[in-house]
């Protein structure tokens, strides 16, 4: 045997070790019972993978976030081998780990019953404590296509090696644009084969090796996510290192689902999406109109401070606007399909309020003088989402983007692109947001336009302006449109979940396109460079995500009722709608319950309907001209004089406190 000369790196620390011909990563990490699996020369392996001499290995704990995959992957594994037992017809699609745990699309005569899911987990439960091992194996497409050819899904993903990620979510997991492996699962006494699947892996060591898991959920799921496609039954599960981690996550979805904004929406009687209108199409009640109005108002103010000028444009237009735009040759798929009229004329709804900003600015000539022009506009468009991504208000059909777009100088581009961002980040902390960080997507290699050059400075001005922020900048290379680069700011609501916010794009392309030309002060006709820049995103998107942020509970200048009067008796239901027509005369939202209801179901009740404050009033409020203010934890102050119950209030909407 001879020696084999390895380089083991941990963080920051690098190790050479001198090892024997044969010796694999597991022996490598013999004892560390953490590590469960190896980047080798840059690639994951499986700890059964044999070193090679000069190789470089660093370990995979399983806590780490390949760690972590590589445990949901082995547990979906289980999953579909568990299916296959106990649904011998059950046909494999794809299963790969998701954030925060795993799913298995299964093609089956029925849908899953949660009593199926309770066999499914029970069986999953023996094969762990079986102890299978996880045997990788390298086949050729021939070999594949014979082992597996009572899989026709799995036939359909050897067809696609090499374009699987854009076949299907997921896909890559099993076949990739290398060679192709199948994964064994062996019986830890006998080595029987157990059961096998197409996979790229790695996997764990055995199916011991797999801590904690839990089924979550099924549902419909159609094949390569085409509608056109067979329908399959997805199941959902998670899978963790501890115990405590597992709970800790149900803990946190039980939290979440109390937080689900289609939930509350319903509760509060804010919005809903009516099945007459369609799937992704909203309507906003009253109360959410409010919350609506108000977002809305103090956006447009504080826009309006910031030197923007706001535009109106129409909902539908003719198609030859997105050729030049561009949009019909990138983007045809997410828009609605045409509408013929006026003889044959393509018109479309508009998935980007842009191309008509630029027409504004084109609409007469400009000078260097009017730049920066700041145009904005509520515009609302229309994107065809595929119904099975289709959620609530996060992921609509039809929304409204606080849509702005700023046309300046090359000279003064950053400084634009600078105070634009300042702008975005002091606005979402307006609102009650606070934790964020950025991230630079950067040119999709297949699917851009303009030179390099332009790209390449384009990408640096926003990371130097990312920078000046100081938060943290995280990379997310091939994800920017097809025209700029840009930055979106990503922020933590109260339970931790990240939220995409605010985007900026710097786009010299699109001026290009619609030939946009300023007078320069030399005379010469320039073009300008195109900032895209939409803050919420979209109302709805950023109504749904404060709803969940604040549980319902809104801040008192969100709230849609700021504060319920509640009558001790019948005899003080005119004093305190005489107190709520002061209250409304200065702009505050009060209602009075003067309802037959017992007054401490009147108190529940404005609990339920999360109003931030109550105002109480009995006999001796009413003799000392004063109210008692109750809060939504439970305290109450008594006996403040209506006038200063009037400016405290008052104060806590004009500081947009959060409580």
């Amino acid at each position: 045997m001879s020696d084999v000369r390895v380089t083991v790196q941990r963080d920051s620390e690098r190790e050479e070790r001198v090892v024997t011909t044969g010796t694999t990563a597991a022996d490598l990490f013999q004892g560390e019972r953490s590590i469960v699996a190896a980047r080798v020369a840059g690639e994951l392996k499986d700890l059964a993978h044999e070193l090679a001499d000069g190789d470089e290995v660093e370990p995979v704990e399983i806590t780490s976030e390949d760690g972590l995959n590589i445990l949901r992957h082995s547990a979906a594994h289980v999953m579909a081998q568990a299916v296959q037992e106990l649904f011998p017809e059950a046909k494999l699609g794809i299963g790969p780990p998701i954030k925060d745990g795993f799913y298995y699309d299964f093609d089956v005569e029925k849908p899953f019953h949660p009593d199926d899911l309770k066999r499914i987990e029970k069986k999953m439960q023996e094969i762990q404590k079986r102890g299978q091992k996880f045997s990788r194996r390298v086949v050729s497409d021939e070999e594949a296509r014979a082992e597996l050819a009572d899989e026709p899904y799995k036939l359909e993903l050897i067809g696609l090696k090499g374009s699987a990620a854009d076949a299907a979510e997921g896909a890559s997991a099993e076949v990739g644009a290398g060679e192709l492996s199948i994964y064994d699962n062996l019986d830890a006494k006998t080595g029987e084969l157990c059961w096998k699947d197409l996979c790229r892996g790695p996997h764990l060591p055995s199916t011991r090796a797999i801590p904690v898991f839990k089924l979550m959920r099924s549902a419909a799921a159609y094949w390569r996510g085409s509608e056109k496609n067979p329908q399959l039954q997805r199941i959902y599960g998670t899978a963790w290192p501890t115990k405590d981690e597992l709970k800790g996550y149900l803990d946190f979805l039980a939290e979440a689902e109390k937080r689900d904004h289609r939930k509350l929406g319903s509760e509060l009687d804010l919005f809903s999406v009516p099945e007459q209108i369609g799937s992704g199409l909203a309507v906003f009640h009253p109360k959410g109109g409010i919350v609506r109005r108000v977002m809305e108002d103090y956006s447009r103010r504080r826009h309006e401070e910031e030197g923007y000028e706001f535009v109106y444009t129409p909902h539908a237009t003719k198609g030859k606007l997105f050729e030049t735009s561009g949009h019909l040759d990138w983007y045809a798929d997410g828009m609605y399909p045409p509408m013929q009229l006026d003889e044959g004329v393509d018109y479309y709804l508009k998935p980007m309020n842009c191309p008509m900003h630029n027409l504004i600015f084109d609409a007469r000539g400009r000078s260097y003088r009017e730049l920066p022009l700041r145009l904005f506009e509520f515009g609302t468009v229309y994107r065809y989402e595929k119904s099975g991504v289709v959620h609530g208000l996060t992921r609509a059909r039809g929304f409204t983007q606080d849509d702005a777009h700023i046309y300046c100088t090359r000279e003064q581009m950053a400084d634009e692109l600078d105070r634009t961002l300042t702008f975005v980040l002091n606005l979402l902390r307006d609102y009650g947001l606070d934790d964020f960080y950025l991230e630079l997507s950067t040119k999709d290699p297949e699917k851009f336009v303009g030179s390099d050059e332009v790209w390449e400075e384009a990408t640096e001005t926003l990371r130097q302006v990312a920078d000046k922020q100081g938060l943290p900048l995280v990379p997310d290379p091939g994800g920017a449109a097809f025209y700029g680069p840009k930055i979106s700011v990503q922020t933590k609501d109260a339970i931790g979940r990240t939220w995409q916010m605010s985007t900026i794009q710097l786009d010299f392309n699109l001026p290009e396109r619609f030939d946009l030309e300023y007078t320069s002060a030399d005379g010469t006709k320039q073009r300008p460079v195109m900032i895209h820049r939409a803050l919420f995103g979209s109302i709805e998107r950023f109504f749904a995500v404060l709803l969940e942020h604040y549980a319902g509970a809104f801040p008192a200048w969100l709230a849609p009722v700021q504060a319920t009067c509640i009558p001790i008796g019948d005899a003080h239901v005119p004093y305190l709608e005489e107190f709520a027509a002061e209250a409304k005369a200065q702009g505050l939202r009060l209602e009075v319950d003067s309802s037959s209801d017992r007054m401490q179901k009147k108190i529940r009740n404005a609990q339920k309907a999360k109003v931030p404050f109550m105002i109480l009033a009995g006999d001796e409020d009413m003799a000392a001209g004063a109210v008692s203010f109750r809060y939504r934890d439970g305290s109450q102050e008594n006996g403040i004089p209506k006038e200063a119950a009037l400016a405290k209030l008052l104060d806590v909407v004009e500081r947009r406190a959060q409580v």
